[in-house]
């Protein structure tokens, strides 16, 4: 199985003013790794070990201080023009609270419709058999086009979200706590969704959570960061039975009793 993206000894820092004078914060330190075509990739770990801030350097949301990022074959720290208006298409994010991640004075349609609008050509006619194709992947119907993000409960408001980002067809999907902010019998719902889109859209997803059940679940393989490091990678059963490092059999003993979602 080829690698869809490798991340090459990447560091990103932020700056900061801590006790009047300037510094400088390190969220991710020298991280290698990479995700293989079709798989479901999982970074796990405490909130601010750089879990987030991987995310968005991936999809070139935070500056990259070194290192690589190297997507399809390609680094896309390089990108011409051209090839930096391609890559949202190709690489798209859903973020943990789908209520502050739509506009909530759009409209559903206009919601799915403006990235189409944006970084496509298609006729009228296409656009909206694109948004009702994608409606219908995520559990959803046309009904929903004409209502605005707050009549809608949390779990259905997530499942437009992950519509809007899959309206452009990407090979990459990074969910960020896609699930954290919803109750327990929708999360089950949105993590089999997810699994259904990996199979049905060919999808590559770097999944982003701190539950450990949920991880269980869904990834093939996981990555454990602490304080900006990725400390250990492994597929999820060694990961789970046979862990490395110390902190991972912490993180591990830390968590609450597994569940099963089916």
């Amino acid at each position: 199985m080829d690698n869809l993206l490798e991340i090459k000894n990447l560091t990103v820092e932020y700056k900061s003013i801590k006790n009047g004078t300037n510094s400088v914060l390190r969220a991710v330190n020298d991280v290698s790794l990479n995700i293989k075509q079709g798989e479901i990739y999982a970074l796990a770990g405490e909130s601010g070990c750089g879990k987030s801030t991987l995310s968005k350097a991936i999809t070139k949301l935070v500056p990259v201080k070194s290192g690589d990022i190297i997507y399809n074959g390609q680094s896309i720290l390089s990108h011409t023009k051209e090839e930096r208006k391609k890559y949202p298409g190709e690489v798209q994010m859903v973020f943990q609270n789908p209520y502050s991640s739509l506009n909530p004075k759009m409209k559903i349609g206009d919601i799915l419709q403006e990235p189409l609008d944006i970084n496509t050509t298609f006729s009228k006619c296409r656009k909206k058999a694109v948004i009702k194709e994608t409606l219908s992947d995520v559990g959803l119907n046309e009904n929903v086009l004409n209502l605005y993000p707050h009549e809608f409960s949390g779990g259905q408001r997530q499942r437009i979200a992950i519509a809007r980002a899959l309206i452009l067809n990407p090979k990459l999907l990074i969910a960020d706590e896609p699930v954290s902010a919803l109750d327990a019998s929708i999360q089950a719902q949105i993590i089999n969704l997810m699994k259904d889109l990996r199979t049905q859209r060919n999808l590559t997803i770097l999944f982003i959570s701190h539950d450990l059940n949920v991880i269980r679940y869904l990834a093939d393989r996981i990555g454990i960061m602490y304080f900006g490091k990725l400390v250990e990678e492994n597929d999820t059963n060694s990961i789970f039975y046979f862990p490395k490092d110390e902190y991972t059999k912490k993180l591990l003993n830390s968590a609450p009793r597994l569940k099963i979602y089916q």
